[in-house]
């Protein structure tokens, strides 16, 4: 979409919303996979390389979580509130067509 129509329709905002919960959700995946593969490690050193990506991972994900909360665009532990805010996105995407 170009720029100068995502200004005045207000979808620059949505935009990074929709990347900012792309990447929460793909790193909530990498938490999900390296401790499964924690689980599985075959060694006490493979087991410690995983446990250490799995720390990091764990750390994204909270600053994720943290910037999208700040932005308004998350509300983990308000869940009426989150489903407020994802029936409004749900709203402005169906209305992309139109606009």
């Amino acid at each position: 979409m170009n720029k100068i129509v995502e200004k005045l329709t207000g979808m620059d905002a949505l935009t990074d919303q929709v990347v900012a919960m792309d990447l929460l959700v793909s790193a909530k995946s990498g938490v999900r996979n390296y401790a499964m593969a924690v689980t599985e490690a075959g060694t006490p050193e493979i087991k410690e390389i995983l446990t250490r990506h799995l720390e990091e991972a764990l750390e994204l994900h909270e600053q994720i979580s943290n910037y999208m909360i700040e932005k308004g665009w998350y509300h983990a532990w308000d869940t009426d509130e989150q489903i407020k805010l994802n029936l409004q996105n749900i709203d402005t995407a169906l209305k992309l067509p139109t606009l």
